[in-house]
């Protein structure tokens, strides 16, 4: 794989057709956030999936796009230290502007950070439901979609500064993210996180100190069928990944997949035997996290690692997930619904990790420890101070009794199940 060597118009075209298929892992993580929620706040969480996921394509297309640099247009915000230039940030044209006339690798570059951010912002959105309100909702998704995903695609993709690591100091091919797992699944965990810690738990969740109650997800169903149609998505998604931001050669291409499935099976089933050993049966929630765990995963590792290594990857992400959920609530008094700061933000540093541990190149892992501790010590605190300055003049939760009564009826003044008496918490009562 050389990223210098040009695409051919055949692999562009196959790309676009990859690209085509991606938003099924945006459909998939969607009915994934709207499962695991309760049952009296499934439609407003479903609503909040595609109202941020609009919301970030149209503020990203037509001013995120500028700052990532996707189409092209002046040279960038560059700072130049110890004879290095170091690109932060694209000046790309606003609203899109010359879109038509651009090359058709930039062209497919937009589609796929677009596709790329309104997977990113259902993140947050899964770890804070069934609390946050459907505004702040959309205020995380905007601040996303215009400030913190630009910038991290930037440095990450193309020309950034941590794509150029290769080029500028010999660290292998530079900062590895074919498929997003540090610029979706990183940053929209490190945003959940953040969402979750200005939050605070759902009521009741955490009665005493040192106890947890547990709150199940109303629809297993939705969970795992989400989980099937991620798979095609998270192809695609690795697929294009290393056609535009690796110059992989089609022959690259299936290993790539294969390497996808094979991360999300061996997720599965580490969840599957773990939660088997330690709780008697399977736990199908926990699976599905396991499931999309080495699907995170892979996003750093498909397209770079060998069929064993995307295996032994998919196993340490399946092994992690469940314990994670346990840390997070036991210890760390955590509410997470959806999962998505193990599921997403931890699985992707681990494949972030994995994908320089497994490389032949020299400096590769160096470069890779580079990106995580930008993305931990730079985007971390950025979005937490970011997210907390809006959370005093929009408050992120909504009332007591909104959330008593389920969001639906807060604030859409109807149930998802109108049919179905929901029953309240015993918490509530």
């Amino acid at each position: 794989m050389n990223p210098a060597a040009p695409i051919s118009e055949s692999l562009l075209s196959l790309a676009f057709a990859l690209l085509l298929l991606a938003p099924l892992a945006v459909a998939g993580v969607a009915l994934i956030n709207v499962g695991l929620g309760r049952s009296r706040s499934a439609a407003q969480t479903l609503l909040g999936n595609l109202a941020m996921a609009a919301v970030a394509v149209l503020l990203f297309a037509l001013v995120g796009s500028a700052f990532a640099g996707a189409l092209p247009g002046g040279t960038g915000h560059i700072l130049t230290l110890a004879g290095k230039p170091w690109s932060l940030a694209g000046t790309g044209p606003w609203f899109a502007n010359g879109l038509a006339t651009a090359p058709l690798q930039a062209q497919l570059t937009l589609l796929f950070e677009i596709a790329a951010v309104a997977l990113c912002v259902l993140l947050p959105w899964g770890s804070g439901e069934d609390r946050v309100g459907l505004l702040p909702g959309i205020a995380i998704a905007a601040l996303i979609a215009v400030f913190f995903f630009p910038l991290a695609a930037h440095w990450n993709w193309g020309t950034g500064w941590l794509a150029s690591l290769g080029v500028n100091f010999g660290l292998g091919h530079g900062f590895l993210d074919a498929g997003g797992a540090a610029t979706i699944h990183v940053l929209g965990g490190l945003a959940a996180l953040s969402v979750v810690w200005i939050a605070g738990p759902r009521r009741g969740k955490f009665p005493k100190e040192g106890f947890s109650t547990a709150m199940p997800g109303h629809n297993a169903v939705y969970v795992l069928f989400g989980c099937l149609l991620t798979l095609i998505g998270w192809q695609a998604f690795n697929a294009a990944g290393a056609l535009l931001w690796m110059h992989a050669p089609l022959t690259a291409l299936p290993q790539a997949v294969l390497n996808t499935v094979l991360s999300a099976a061996a997720g599965l089933g580490a969840t599957f035997a773990v939660t088997r050993t330690r709780f008697g049966k399977p736990d199908a929630s926990l699976c599905a996290n396991g499931w999309m765990a080495g699907l995170v995963a892979s996003s750093a590792t498909a397209a770079v690692v060998s069929p064993l290594a995307a295996v032994f990857v998919g196993l340490v992400a399946g092994i992690a997930t469940p314990l994670l959920v346990e840390l997070f609530e036991l210890a760390l008094s955590i509410d997470d619904p959806s999962g998505a700061i193990g599921v997403h933000a931890i699985s992707g540093l681990w494949g972030l990790l994995a994908a320089g541990i497994f490389s032949s190149s020299t400096g590769q892992f160096l470069a890779q420890l580079v990106g995580i501790t930008a993305l931990l010590g730079f985007f971390l605190p950025l979005i937490y101070f970011v997210f907390l300055l809006v959370n005093r003049y929009l408050p992120f939760r909504v009332d007591a009794d909104g959330e008593r009564m389920g969001l639906d009826l807060h604030e859409l003044g109807g149930g998802a199940y109108p049919e179905f008496v929901i029953h309240r918490d015993e918490s509530y009562r």
